[in-house]
């Protein structure tokens, strides 16, 4: 949308009227629009607060000094540099032009009191804080304000002003408003899934619950590969056991052998040492245990609804066909509280 910017332009009157009009031309090439002394040529009480209201509403201030600093106020502070403080208080991007030699200049214009000039070296000081440029004559204003602007507008973007006919009219307006506030109600949906669990997952089985998770494994004594006695059976796990085995390898993502492997292994863990008990494994070795397929696609169904994990959607060769898991947010967070590892003390202090 084609913008306009509204720049105030500060500085004394009589003694820059043809620095001002430079300044005015070059504004208005630049599409922008100009405000300042000309709309108040007295300077009272009234007059000030309609000055500040204006600076308000502008975009962008400029100050050009030369060698008067100006008609004052009661309490001796020039109206130039009132209006310099005040937008310097209110945020307003601002920039200086000041004259390169202000000694100069006629007598006509430059102070003619010693406190006159003492209060404008120091104002010259104050300017040259900020952004500033230093000219000698009126026709070198015009360039330097162009340039100075339009860097000024690419670093410091301001609101300025539209064609009222190029507003979106009243419905649409409403209509930008419910979605902004539909997208922070999604934003905090989102913020809120990393670390809840999803709606209507608590009738389902998870954390410290059990289930019984069927298995089988080849026992030998020499070789093996030869296989002298299977034994099979049902092994008790609890939800928070499995996702603590398999949930680091999807920290990126995880195929579903390697996530059965993982939940393999803390079968073997839980049974091998009851099943070498057993009179018949007696001095066997345990071949790779093997879980059952359906209580396999169970166990990943579940975490699934729970929450945990989803199929990941990263793009592949078309000859590989494995399927791939990957955490959710929520599995992200579920996985550091039970793998994260606490302060032995941790326990004694809370």
């Amino acid at each position: 949308m084609d913008k306009r910017y509204q720049v105030f332009i500060s500085s004394t009157y009589e003694d820059l009227k043809e620095a001002r009009a430079e300044v005015i031309q070059a504004l208005l090439e630049l599409d922008c629009i100009p405000a300042g002394m000309e709309l108040f040529p007295a300077a009272n009480d009234d007059q000030w607060t309609l000055i500040k209201n204006v600076i308000d509403d502008c975009d962008y201030y400029m100050v050009i000094v030369a060698g008067r600093y100006g008609s004052v106020g009661a309490d001796g502070v020039s109206y130039t540099q009132m209006e310099y403080e005040y937008a310097v208080e209110k945020g307003k991007p601002v920039i200086g032009f000041i004259h390169k030699a202000p000694d100069s200049l006629p007598a006509k214009h430059s102070e003619k009191t010693e406190g006159g000039r003492e209060k404008l070296e120091a104002f010259r000081g104050l300017v040259q804080q900020r952004m500033c440029k230093f000219w000698s004559e009126p026709a070198d204003l015009g360039s330097a304000v162009s340039r100075s602007l339009i860097k000024l507008i690419k670093t410091n973007p301001a609101t300025g002003w539209v064609r009222a006919d190029l507003l979106p009219e009243q419905s649409a307006t409403e209509e930008i408003l419910k979605l902004r506030k539909r997208i922070e109600e999604l934003d905090t949906e989102l913020s809120q899934s990393r670390t809840a669990a999803p709606q209507g997952t608590e009738d389902l089985s998870q954390g410290d619950d059990e289930i019984d998770v069927g298995y089988s494994v080849d026992v030998y004594r020499f070789r093996k590969y030869s296989t002298e006695a299977t034994f099979t059976g049902k092994a008790s796990l609890t939800w928070n056991e499995m996702f603590y085995a398999m949930s680091p390898l999807m920290i990126d993502e995880a195929t579903d052998s390697e996530i059965k492997s993982a939940l393999a292994s803390s079968v073997r863990f839980k049974m091998e040492p009851i099943l070498r008990n057993r009179k018949e494994a007696a001095g066997m070795k345990f071949n790779d245990f093997k879980l059952d397929d359906s209580d396999f696609n169970t166990i990943k169904v579940q975490f699934m609804a729970l929450g945990l994990m989803i199929k990941s959607r990263k793009n592949r060769s078309v000859k590989d066909k494995s399927t791939y898991w990957t955490l959710t947010p929520y599995g992200e967070s579920v996985m550091t509280r039970l793998r994260a590892i606490r302060r032995k003390d941790a326990d004694t202090e809370a």
